[in-house]
């Protein structure tokens, strides 16, 4: 028997493709051959790849495992520390499976971890208390920081870290948490000596692997390939059965080496490979089980306990009765060619051998393996539920109870793809109808945390086939809804959602209003003014009771919160109290005042809301947004960041390029009034591409509105002016109700510098008179503003419009847009040589400028203070001109005192890439310490209105705020 995968073979013909991994697995120093990886002064030194993560896609047999078996012995043979797991298909039901078959080898290092991470990833295993559900972000920060310590490790013997390969071969049947871990990881890796190599079948979807991943595709070889493949068998075939052979496996390795085997071992036509035009895997597995004839009785008794386990873990394997790898039982199997032993486990030679023997077993057979392998496995309860589903011929109710308890378990760790997997097929075993709708529910619910919106409908229809209970096909539809607002569907999405709405108003009021308020977030983001219509016409058809529920008020406020404003801020308070214990309730009061224009008391709602959510869902929320506007428009800039970040990361690991397009608008505002106008227009540009700018209005007027922004940072007012005129309509009308009217000041401020006044003045003056009185103090103050800078310059009208806009203290909790008002108020005096009455504006406006960060506005300002005759010094925000906005992230962060590890946390980043960020960065800020960053930084007016505003938040370390001291970037 064969005691290691025959790899050699299946690689001929694929000189390319083999390069190709290899350079992605990278030049890794050999031990004793003198290659080392660049040194340089560095606080890591390493090999990184060019390619830190290469996709391995073919059909059925094309030789990925074999690619992927040479570079792990290229890994090995140079010094790299070799992770790897497969996946399995009776264990993409367990959450995180894969993942802790990846990491089990480096269980010790987890200890290194900092504490929460350890945690998660110990609740993610079932190995830890699970008090709460594990953040599944904080998983994948997990998995990067152990990836990245790995690397930290030394070559024995060598000056240089140890490189290391993740190798996930059959990825495609491998459960959903694990893929969401690693390839959050795997996003991350690009200054990391950590190489992941991924191997899929052709087709095959792996959620956060399958966009923007290098992919090497494996096509059938050539003919000459194929030849010289069939040439180097034991006994080559010739003649009629070659031709037979290479036209019957049309290239494919897998194939050419199989039917040979089987053609050669019968030695006659008869036994040649022409079957009929089969599909190829039916093909193959027909070979297959053709070889179980004539094998012993155990053989084959352990050949289908075997594919019924359909584990790679030997220690499960030893645990259930199968024979040990060194057995006389499986030499027959191996003889023939369906098994092979490595190291200490036994494993089929291909997928397609366990399926054949698989299928080749009579279903009594079959169900006598698993019910024998359920009752051996009683200390292992998923494993166990699993199997006993497998040997159930008919409903049982029981089995659907134990796998009822398997999805509770796999929620409690945050693997809601395994929950539904185990709720559905226990919806299939429950006996009653009611129980197995309900359990349909249930499952539509564990899967809207996938962000999979087909998964989730197929559910909901499953249920209406179900079941006539109407809650439950309500519940049904509130499912799906939730996870549909979050698409770019908008369209198609409120059709169907305000259908639903409109059928529960009389019956179901409640959810009812569930959908409805689904319905008001898509009217949001398309801005389309029927749906606003229709809305209203479907709240009329609720019960009179239904009026006085918040949810009714919130359907209302989202969807016209200009409408009855006075009433509803009134109210916020009460609601604010009674949502006090609510998490999730408390978001959404916070949502509601922001869209009212009350940021104040959006911001101070949201920090509580996070401040009692130990677990944020692994979602965004709809208009989850406007949490982060809230944070901008407070000017608490780099927290707003930081939910972009968090937004980003689990918007592209579920594949919402809705929620991506939003953060990245917000993301782009930010970087705009930083002054980096480049990233800002990459940002913008970004969500622009993510969408349809008629289907999501509210995203693209807030990308128009950054694009503007960054105009204005680079002094394009031209431009500025053509991307914020795009916020309205040729006719002057808003493109969307509630994110077109913010930008009417910033339009009149680039009118004025390009001459376009008087279509600027008609397009505020029809603004102003379409919102009316019912209008925020922050919007009547940015019409002021608007109609002070568009005031004829040979008039005096524009002072009274500019004292308006400044007149209500409530404004200071906007600074930026009161900043800038300031501005052009002192720019106004002063150019009217009112010199002493302009510099307390203008020493006002620099000093919120400086707090925030703004360096084109500092500029600006600074400019005009210095012709006003005021002594202006360089603010300490120049010193960080020269970073990127990361690292400016990172550098503010380190002042306050954060570790690269706690840096990382926080913005979903390894303690490396922290570190080799702060190592670019000391030179450009002059410093050597970390210890000199609070001089620097903490010492400026940015910084300190930064802890001010209270950024220093729950979750920092002690004295955050305060150096920690510490000599190295790379501390």
């Amino acid at each position: 028997m064969r005691t290691e995968p025959d790899t050699a073979e299946p690689t001929v013909g694929r000189d390319a493709e083999l390069a190709r991994v290899f350079r992605a697995v990278g030049p890794y120093p050999y031990p004793g051959s003198g290659s080392h990886p660049t040194s340089y002064s560095h606080p890591h030194s390493y090999a990184v790849s060019a390619e830190p993560v290469l996709m391995v896609v073919g059909d059925v047999g094309t030789g990925k495992s074999a690619l992927l078996e040479q570079a792990v012995r290229r890994a090995e043979a140079g010094g790299a520390r070799v992770l790897r797991a497969e996946g399995s298909e009776s264990e993409s039901s367990l959450a995180f499976s894969a993942l802790h078959a990846l990491l089990r080898p480096v269980a010790a290092e987890t200890d290194g971890l900092p504490e929460r991470q350890r945690a998660a990833l110990r609740d993610a295993f079932g190995e830890g208390t699970a008090a709460s559900v594990p953040d599944p972000m904080l998983v994948g920060v997990a998995v990067l920081n152990l990836l990245s310590g790995l690397g930290d490790q030394h070559l024995p013997g060598m000056d240089a870290h140890q490189p290391v390969l993740v190798v996930l071969d059959d990825a495609h049947w491998c459960d959903r948490a694990s893929l969401d871990a690693l390839s959050f990881a795997a996003g991350r890796l690009e200054s990391e000596p950590v190489t992941m190599l991924i191997g899929a079948r052709t087709g095959a979807r792996l959620p956060g692997f399958d966009r923007h991943v290098p992919t090497l595709t494996l096509g059938p070889l050539d003919n000459v390939a194929a030849n010289q493949l069939l040439d180097l068998q034991p006994r080559s075939p010739t003649g009629h059965i070659r031709s037979l052979i290479l036209d019957q496996a049309g290239g494919n390795p897998l194939a050419l080496v199989e039917l040979t085997r089987t053609a050669t071992a019968r030695g006659t036509a008869a036994g040649s490979p022409s079957v009929g035009p089969l599909p190829l895997t039916d093909h193959l597995e027909r070979v297959f089980a053709a070889r179980l004839d004539g094998l012993p009785d155990s053989t084959t008794r352990a050949l289908l306990l075997l594919a019924a386990m359909d584990s790679a873990d030997s220690a499960i394997a030893v645990s259930v009765g199968l024979p040990r790898a060194e057995d006389a039982v499986w030499l027959p199997a191996g003889e023939v060619g369906l098994v092979v032993r490595t190291g200490g486990d036994i494993r089929f030679r291909h997928p397609l051998v366990r399926s054949a023997v698989y299928h080749a077993a009579s279903p009594i057979a079959r169900r006598e393996a698993h019910l024998a392998l359920a009752e051996m496995l009683r200390d292992a309860p998923d494993r166990r539920a699993w199997h006993l589903a497998a040997a159930c011929p008919q409903p049982d109710a029981a089995v659907s109870s134990e796998l009822e308890r398997t999805a509770g378990r796999a929620r409690r760790r945050g693997g809601h793809a395994a929950a539904a997997l185990a709720l559905r097929r226990a919806s299939e075993l429950a006996p009653r109808r009611e129980d197995s709708a309900r359990l349909l529910v249930e499952a539509a619910a564990s899967a809207v945390f996938t962000g999979d919106i087909a998964w989730v409908e197929e559910l909901a229809a499953e249920v209406r086939a179900r079941t006539d209970d109407a809650t439950l096909l309500a519940s049904a539809a509130v499912q799906a809804g939730r996870l549909a607002v979050l698409t770019v569907r908008h369209s198609v999405v409120f059709a169907r959602l305000a259908d639903a709405a409109e059928r529960l108003a009389p019956s179901l009021p409640a959810a009812g209003l569930d959908l409805l308020a689904g319905a008001a977030v898509v009217r949001f983001y398309s801005g389309e003014e029927t749906q606003h219509h229709r809305i209203e016409d479907i709240l009329r058809r609720f019960p009179a009771g239904s009026h006085r529920a918040s949810s009714y008020t919130w359907v209302r406020a989202v969807s016209d919160p200009f409408d009855n404003r006075e009433h509803i801020v009134a109210r916020l308070p009460e609601w604010v109290a009674e949502a006090a214990d609510r998490p999730e309730r408390l978001t959404a009061v916070g949502i509601m005042a922001w869209l009212l224009d009350e940021t104040p008391q959006a911001v101070r709602a949201f920090d509580v809301a996070f401040d009692r959510w130990e677990s944020q869902g692994a979602l965004p929320e709809g208009l989850g947004g406007a949490i982060s506007w809230a944070y901008v428009e407070r000017g608490l800039w780099e927290r707003a960041r930081e939910a972009c970040a968090r937004t980003t990361a689990v918007g592209r690991a579920v594949g919402l390029d809705h929620a991506v397009a939003c953060a990245a608008t917000v993301d782009a505002a930010v970087l705009a009034f930083q002054g980096d106008a480049a990233s800002a227009r990459t940002r913008a540009e970004e969500a622009l591409l993510l969408i349809d700018p008629l289907e999501s209005r509210s995203v693209a007027v807030y990308a128009r509105r950054a694009l503007g922004a960054a105009a204005t940072a680079a002094g394009d007012h031209e431009t500025a002016y053509g991307q914020l005129r795009k916020v309205f309509t040729a006719e002057g009308a808003p493109v969307h109700y509630h994110a077109s009217y913010p930008a009417l000041a910033d339009l009149a401020a680039a009118a004025v510098r390009c001459d376009r006044r008087e279509e600027a003045a008609s397009i505020v003056e029809r603004s102003a008179a379409a919102l009316g009185e019912n209008v925020s103090p922050r919007l009547r103050a940015l019409i002021d503003r608007a109609r002070g800078l568009l005031a004829h310059p040979e008039d005096e009208d524009a002072e009274p419009h500019f004292r308006a806009a400044l007149a209500d203290p409530v404004l200071e909790y906007w600074p930026f847009e009161r900043a800038q008002t300031l501005l052009d108020l002192g720019e106004w005096l002063r150019r009217r040589r009112r010199i002493a009455a302009a510099r307390g504006p203008l020493t006002e406006a620099l000093e919120v400028f400086r707090r925030l960060g703004a360096r084109p506005w500092i500029e600006r300002a600074g400019a005009e203070s210095r012709a006003a005759g005021l002594d202006v010094t360089e603010a300490a925000p120049d010193a960080l001109a020269e970073l990127s906005p990361q690292q400016r992230q990172i550098v503010r962060l380190t002042a306050r005192g954060l570790t690269n590890r706690e840096i990382g946390e926080r913005l979903f980043l390894s303690p490396r890439t922290v570190g080799s960020h702060l190592y670019r960065s000391f030179p450009k800020l002059g410093v050597t310490a970390r210890s000199q960053l609070r001089d620097l930084i903490e010492g400026s007016p940015a910084t300190a209105a930064h802890q001010e505003q209270g950024l220093v938040r729950r979750g920092d370390p002690p004295g955050a705020g305060h150096s920690s001291g510490g000599t190295r970037a790379g501390a």
